[in-house]
């Protein structure tokens, strides 16, 4: 039996205070000048007009899906499921840049380099197998995310 982990999010939670997405930038030595490489991406949703207006709020990254179709279309196998922590991870020395996860994933998860190489959320794969919490989740000061494992 393999184990699935994955961050959940708790949207009643979440201010769109950002603390995850930086987290997250610090983590993984992302430049946050360049926004279309980050791996968790916060958005506000805005429902009704004036004082009939409504926010809710996403923080979002890789679902680390369970039976993810970014690893068999990886031409490359560079996306593969870590047996110890169940995240889906990455070994981007292997990527061509074909771009065919990003096709197949239904939140755009997959990011790419200025060298034209895959990237993503890999959970903080490093943390949790230490026994931390993922970035994200450590620093959420409301506990909209949340580091969960199935057995």
């Amino acid at each position: 039996m393999s184990t699935r982990s994955y961050i959940a999010f708790e949207q009643a939670l979440c201010t769109a205070c950002g603390a995850c997405s930086v987290a997250c930038m610090d983590e993984n030595d992302i430049n946050p000048s360049s926004p279309s490489e980050m791996y968790r991406k916060i958005s506000i949703i805005e429902k009704g007009h004036g004082k009939d207006a409504k926010f809710s709020y996403l923080s979002v990254s890789c679902n680390h899906c369970e039976n993810a179709p970014c690893i068999s279309v990886c031409p490359q196998g560079c996306i593969y499921k870590d047996e110890q922590t169940g995240f889906i991870v990455y070994d981007n020395k292997k990527c061509i840049g074909c771009r065919s996860c990003y096709r197949v994933c239904q939140i755009d998860a997959p990011v790419f380099s200025s060298d034209g190489k895959m990237e993503k959320c890999n959970g903080c794969n490093h943390r949790v197998i230490n026994g931390l919490e993922p970035a994200c989740v450590r620093v959420c000061p409301f506990d909209a995310l949340s580091l969960e494992r199935l057995n």
